[in-house]
């Protein structure tokens, strides 16, 4: 259109009009292609990002069309543009990037107001290119693995509203300075960053962030009391401070903040009373007060609200009772108040009115009845009231709340028949009636209960006989049914439950014949039939399951006992059966048990029966490798007195100054393992010492771990110092780590524990003699090139470590730490069955006496190895059982992606848990499986060990399960026959469900 001014031109020269004509066109199209420019800026820094950040979900980003520019506000997932076709909005949460964010985003796209990256892999540490985006709105970089200081965010004073910076791995100062310059702040969200310097909030935030709604800096060491200032903060909806051991007490003031729906201060220090003016928080719902010192009673006030959803106390140290108005509630979920000192009743109506989903009162001294209505709504999937004083029956409505997963009541004073329907619970996990007053029998209802891994009912009353429906409920690991009145055989159908580890019927009245099937439970670790009325037979195909845990004693049985039992040293496990004999005389004084009676041919009989053939050729073998050892002593002898006494000495000759102490009944002769500490022996080499693999003259495969003696206690020279005299027999008990391996592996009995035979201990060298692993260690399965193992293999090995575990911290009479769990100190039998080794580091736990001080008893040496130390542990050199569970984590996380704790993809200061978590919060743990088995049809299986595996990786310790509920969890994944429907229901969340108060 031509401008109405140059139609009025008329005065001469005429070319001025067409000149100006001609420039006013000139900037018209300039102007226009400005904006083209403009438009192809943003096309050119969303193909550098794209390319910064390959992967599966960028692939969306089409730059192909044959158009000058790409549609990318309308066919770009993740980018929004205003009307203009400005970019305003990138979000790429969960899209799994691993890359750089390219430079010039802020200069090429100057419109923008919202960037989110979470949940994907950032490298290079904060993109710092983003401060120069001063419209800029919302940063989201969580669970990114970004790494570095945090710089000064002023730049983004008058526009930032939500800054999430959770889940990463920051360093250095805490950027609390440039956090009062952001006054248009809404959210600030820092949550799980552990490794920030020490620090305080500032008061200045109390002018400066008028805006702030939710504050969450849980796990970013701050340090000191809650500051009083934060109850002025009136704006705030949501305020978390967890994790950072704040100290003192909860202030009143925040009782001013009218707003707050979310209050979390859990694992802190705090101590005194909950204040009851907390009560007047009438928009709180959720208030997690857990895992302090608080004291006094929980206040009516805060039972009260009504809103409330969650209400989570525990393990503190508060008194009284659980106040009556809770059971009036509408909105609670979540009541978890274990591991108090709490006295009174459980609120009779709690849960009549209300979506109860979780009651945890376990640990306190609470009496009564059982809250009749708890699952009047059908939500409740908890019950967890054990180690109470409760009284009276199970309401029998408990029977058919099938949403239950763990049913847990033992400890208490509880009686009556259980209601058939508690042992069917279709989806229980766990049925625990233990130490209670429980009568009536095991119904045949028990076969409805197809999830059911743990079954526990000791010490009550229960009778009848033990129902071969049994059977059908496949997945139990535990079977804990002793001291009751149960009669009858044990069914044989008990021997098809595969997965059984333990089996405990012992104190009881069975009758009748040891089943032989029940020597097909290979996962056996307990088998106790103890304090019975069993008879016949020992079978001896049960010694298969050697060396686990087999009690046979004070029952009816008759006949030989099995070699196997006399070999390993188990004579007590039979001792009470007058029946039972020897078939040769034992050189024992108890428990003394009579020679079997002689049979026809003047042979005793049984004598070459059952197995006892063996008996007789073992006396052969060693006759003979005695007059052979004794043979070569006298040729030896001769050869030193020819050679005088400047002759070299022999390993024979030197055995004198070695000690030994055995823990099994040996087959071998020390000589035999002195001789053949020869170079083409060794198989490896350690920190500490040397491997030898040997032969014996039995055929029998040991490994030997030689250990020198330190040179300080050798004077340097090898030779012992005048002052050393006194360890020359026993050197090892002057050697703590060693003295602390022989200890502890000399007392375990444990199929997935190493097998000690005995110690070598001399004045140079001390040697331990193990049982040989011909397939090496789990590090070499897993990242050699010489095999493949399939997922049930795996499985089947992570399940072996994990009761491996879960012996040593559960079973024993103080808990031990091994302290370096990894793959390369598992090791693998012939049929890849797994032993736990190399206790050199580990340490029994005298466990304190006094309720809390007994949770904390830990070691304080460093020892383990980077990529499997839990981050507490590196923090603070503190070693507890739940550093073990981290480690057992990431093996487990080995186990299902085939990868190793650190490799160069996972980036700087990264290793396997958080490449790992961000697959898992991004909904692609299938990606982090191991590519190798994309042929297995275990996928799922696979993907839910992944996830009890990121459970024993959490940051938080107390949140992480016990071995003894990594066994259960893991059970519960195990592989399954791929067409048969399995349960996908996922443990809740911390929000939904509390830490379970025991196994």
């Amino acid at each position: 259109m031509v401008p109405s001014t140059l139609l009025r031109c008329s005065l001469p020269p005429p070319f001025l009009c067409w000149f100006i004509l001609l420039t006013i066109i000139v900037f018209a199209a300039a102007g226009d292609g400005g904006g083209a420019a403009a438009l192809d800026t943003q096309a050119a820094y969303l193909a550098r990002m794209k390319e910064q950040f390959p992967g599966p979900g960028m692939s969306r980003w089409d730059f192909s069309s044959s158009s000058s520019s790409p549609d990318y506000c309308r066919s770009f997932p993740g980018v929004t543009c205003d009307v203009g076709g400005n970019v305003t909005s990138i979000d790429v949460t969960s899209w799994r990037l691993s890359g750089r964010l390219p430079p010039g985003i802020c200069a090429s796209l100057p419109s923008l107001r919202e960037l989110r990256l979470g949940y994907n892999d950032l490298r290079g540490g904060f993109p710092r290119d983003v401060l120069n985006c001063t419209a800029l709105e919302v940063l989201n970089v969580s669970n990114s693995g970004v790494s570095g200081a945090v710089p000064d965010l002023s730049s983004l004073q008058r526009s930032l509203r939500v800054l999430d910076m959770s889940n990463n791995l920051f360093s250095g100062a805490f950027p609390a300075a440039s956090l009062s310059n952001l006054t248009a702040l809404e959210v600030a969200n820092f949550n799980e960053n552990p490794g920030f310097d020490i620090w305080r909030p500032p008061e200045s935030w109390l002018a400066a962030l008028p805006r702030l709604r939710v504050l969450i800096l849980s796990t970013t060491s701050m340090r000191g009391g809650i500051p009083e200032w934060l109850g002025n903060m009136t704006s705030l909806t949501d305020l978390e401070l967890s994790g950072n051991f704040l100290t003192g007490r909860i202030p009143v003031s925040l009782a001013r903040l009218k707003n707050l729906q979310f209050l979390e201060l859990y694992y802190n220090e705090l101590e005194g009373v909950v204040p009851v003016e907390l009560g007047n928080l009438t928009e709180l719902t959720d208030i997690d007060l857990s895992e302090n010192r608080l004291a006094g009673g929980i206040p009516e006030s805060l039972c009260l609200l009504p809103n409330l959803r969650v209400l989570q106390l525990y393990t503190n140290r508060l008194t009284g009772g659980i106040p009556p108005v809770l059971g009036n509630s509408t909105q609670l979920r979540i009541l978890s108040v274990y591991r108090n000192q709490l006295t009174g009743e459980i609120p009779g109506d709690l849960g009549r009115w209300s979506p109860l989903n979780v009651i945890e009162v376990s640990e306190n001294q609470l009496t009564g009845p059982l809250p009749p209505h708890a699952c009047a709504n059908g939500d409740l999937q908890y019950i967890l009231v054990l180690s109470n004083l409760l009284t009276g029956p199970i309401p029998p409505a408990y029977g058919g709340c099938s949403p239950l997963l763990r049913f847990r009541v033992s400890n208490n004073h509880l009686d009556g028949d259980v209601p058939p329907g508690i042992f069917g619970l279709p989806h229980a996990s766990i049925v625990d009636l233990s130490y209670n007053h429980f009568t009536g029998p095991v119904p045949a209802t028990v076969s409805a209960a197809t999830n059911l891994t743990s079954l526990f009912a000791s010490n009550n009353r229960i009778s009848g006989e033990l129902p071969p429906e049994i059977a059908a409920a496949s997945g139990l690991v535990k079977i804990d049914l002793s001291n009751n009145l149960i009669g009858g055989a044990i069914p044989e159908a008990v021997g098809k439950l595969s997965r059984l580890n333990q089996l405990s019927l012992q104190g009881n009245r069975l009758t009748g014949p040891i089943p032989e099937t029940l020597s097909g439970l290979r996962s056996l670790n307990v088998l106790n039939l103890s304090e019975n009325a069993l008879s016949g037979p020992i079978p001896e195909s049960l010694c298969t399951l050697l060396p686990n845990s087999l009690d046979f004693s004070d029952n009816n049985l008759s006949g030989p006992v099995p070699p196997p039992l006399i070999k390993e040293g188990l004579l007590e496990s039979v001792a009470g059966n007058p029946g039972l004999c020897v078939a040769f005389r034992l050189n024992l004084t108890s428990p003394a048990l009579p020679l079997c009676p002689r049979g026809p041919g003047g042979l005793r009989r049984g004598l070459l029966a059952g197995g006892n053939a063996w008996v007789v050729g073992a006396c052969a073998l060693v006759c003979v490798a005695a007059a052979l050892v004794l043979a070569r002593r006298c040729v030896l002898r001769a050869r030193m007195d020819v050679a005088g006494e400047g002759a070299p000495t022999s390993p024979a000759s030197r055995s004198s100054s070695y000690d030994v102490t055995s823990f099994h009944k040996l087959t071998f002769d020390q000589h035999e393992i002195l001789e053949a500490l020869i170079d083409k022996n060794i198989v490896g080499h350690g920190g500490s010492g040397t491997v030898y693999k040997i032969e014996l003259s039995s055929g029998e495969l040991v490994a030997v771990k030689k250990l020198w003696v330190p040179a300080a206690r050798r004077g340097g020279s090898g030779k012992l110092q005048q002052h050393d005299v006194a360890v020359t027999n026993s050197s090892w008990m002057g050697d703590r780590e060693l003295r602390t391996e022989v200890e502890t592996l000399g007392s375990i009995r444990h199929k997935n524990i190493v097998k000690l035979y005995c110690c070598y201990s001399g004045a140079d060298s001390n040697l331990l003699v193990y049982e040989y692993m011909p397939n090496g260690n789990l590090w070499e399965a897993l990242h050699g090139c010489y095999l493949l193992l399939d997922w049930p293999t795996r499985h089947r090995v992570a399940m072996g470590v994990a009761q491996g575990l879960a012996y040593l911290h559960h079973d024993l009479m103080f808990p031990i730490v091994h302290r370096d769990i990894k793959s390369s100190n598992i090791l693998l039998d012939a049929d890849f069955e797994p032993k736990v080794a190399d206790f050199g580091i580990a340490k029994v736990l005298q466990a304190r006496h006094g309720g809390a001080d007994s949770r904390d008893a830990s070691t304080t040496t460093i020892a383990g190895t980077y990529g499997y130390l839990a981050p507490e542990y590196a923090y603070s050199s503190k070693a507890t059982t739940k550093c073990d569970v981290y480690s057992f984590g990431v093996v487990l996380m080995e186990l299902a992606t085939g990868r190793k704790p650190i490799e160069p993809e996972f980036g700087d200061t990264r290793d396997i848990v958080h490449w790992v978590s961000g697959k898992v919060a991004a909904g692609a743990e299938a990606d982090a499986l191991d590519k190798r088995l994309a042929w297995s049809p275990y996928k799922e299986e696979m993907v839910q060990a992944l996830r009890v595996a990121m459970r024993c990786t959490c940051s938080i310790p107390g949140l992480r399960p016990t071995m003894a509920d990594v066994v259960q969890m893991l059970a519960e994944a195990g592989p399954r026959t791929p067409t048969k429907d399995k349960d996908d229901e996922q443990q809740p969340t911390k929000v939904v469900v509390p830490p379970p108060a025991s196994p």
